[in-house]
């Protein structure tokens, strides 16, 4: 769950540092619908998805800032773009995983945790390979199970870069690496059907955290960056199907989200990793590209500021602290008054985690932005022509 700085133009006359407050507002519903499903509200089973909805932020976030940099520069620097990811990322997962480990005799609660120790659940975060340990080691982690998505879109932006720079350099059409990412999607999105093997009752099947399963709404997002950079295709969606595109993957999401509620056992039912899943991260593309490329009602509501500015500063942070809140706290809260005084909590500790450890190092991070990102992008019109 990750908060990015630079977001694709919804048109020529945007400027290339401008951000797109609805997007900020996807994060903030997507995270809130998570911890929603974390605590069991009613009717909140299918909140799961909004992880699948950040992998595709993210892969569309990142992409774009990538090709910005190409664009403006005629390179990536990888190594600048991974130290910035470190002053992002990682204090706030240090603050966590201290205070977890310092507690984790008190937050240790479920069976699979407990063939961990503080020391090894820390390693795990700390690496990023929570994705792998779950998926090939059934270990949970406890309260720093929330890393296996962090640890998915690390290891993204550790390949996806330099292979997005070595397909550039080698002179071919951001259309043509569109199209190939395109072909590795359904191929990944099928093969996470084929491998789906039913978990025991109330588990989540490895399938869901295996990387082949994970890479595909993050390659969708890179697939939609890649495809707004064509005039054509940002004309298309500043049309009426932009309108068309916002409210099919808004409802989209929605009633996919409704429908596994209703289900109410998606762990034993292998259509959901090869298909609903999928299909949210469709959805989700199609929103995207809509709200970045006109303005619409949705967009107007999902720019609310307060919403806007919750999902930018608070949804990381809440992501990472609110399952060791929860851990912490649920012991003496009951019934849904309980539940809605661990949301408080959490939102609480993740506003103050965001003043207290993020915002001193993003202040660092910011020194390390390309310099032309404060200047007009002499090479912008190249885009349209790849």
């Amino acid at each position: 769950m990750v908060a990015t700085d630079i977001q694709q133009p919804p048109a020529k006359t945007r400027s290339a540092s401008s951000r797109v407050a609805s997007l900020d507002g996807i994060r903030a519903l997507a995270i809130l619908a998570v911890i929603l499903y974390h605590l069991g509200f009613a009717g909140w089973s299918g909140g799961f998805i909004g992880v699948n909805v950040f992998f595709v932020l993210s892969g569309y976030l990142i992409t774009s800032l990538l090709l910005k940099e190409q664009m403006q520069t005629g390179s990536i620097h990888l190594g600048r773009f991974w130290f910035r990811r470190v002053l992002r990322l990682y204090p706030t997962l240090i603050g966590v995983v201290i205070v977890g480990a310092s507690l984790w005799f008190l937050v240790r609660s479920d069976g699979a945790s407990l063939r961990l120790d503080a020391g090894g659940a820390a390693l795990i975060a700390l690496t990023y390979t929570g994705n792998i340990a779950r998926a090939f080691g059934h270990l949970s982690q406890g309260v720093f199970a929330p890393t296996w998505s962090l640890a998915m879109e690390e290891q993204f932006y550790l390949l996806w870069p330099p292979a997005l720079l070595l397909l550039l350099s080698k002179g071919l059409r951001r259309r043509t690496i569109a199209w190939a990412l395109a072909v590795l999607v359904v191929a990944f999105s099928v093969t996470s059907g084929l491998l789906f093997v039913p978990p025991n009752p109330g588990a989540t099947p490895d399938i869901y955290f295996n990387p082949i399963s994970s890479a595909a709404p993050l390659l969708l997002g890179a697939v939609l960056a890649l495809t707004l950079t064509h005039e054509r295709a940002r004309s298309f969606f500043a049309g009426v199907w932009g309108r068309v595109a916002i409210w099919l993957g808004f409802v989209g999401i929605v009633g996919l989200m409704v429908q596994i509620t209703i289900e109410d056992n998606w762990q034993q039912e292998a259509h959901v990793f090869g298909l609903t899943l999928p299909a949210v991260a469709l959805a989700t593309a199609f929103l995207v590209a809509g709200l970045v490329s006109r303005p619409s009602v949705l967009g107007s509501v999902l720019s609310w500021k307060p919403l806007s500015w919750f999902g930018r500063n608070v949804s990381y942070s809440l992501y990472l602290w609110h399952m060791l809140v929860i851990a912490l706290l649920e012991p003496f809260v009951s019934g849904f008054l309980g539940q809605l005084v661990l949301v408080a909590a959490s939102i609480a500790v993740a506003i103050g985690s965001h003043y207290a450890i993020e915002r001193p190092f993003l202040k660092v991070k910011a020194r390390f932005e390309p310099a032309s990102w404060s200047a007009p992008a002499k090479r912008e019109r190249e885009l349209a022509k790849a």
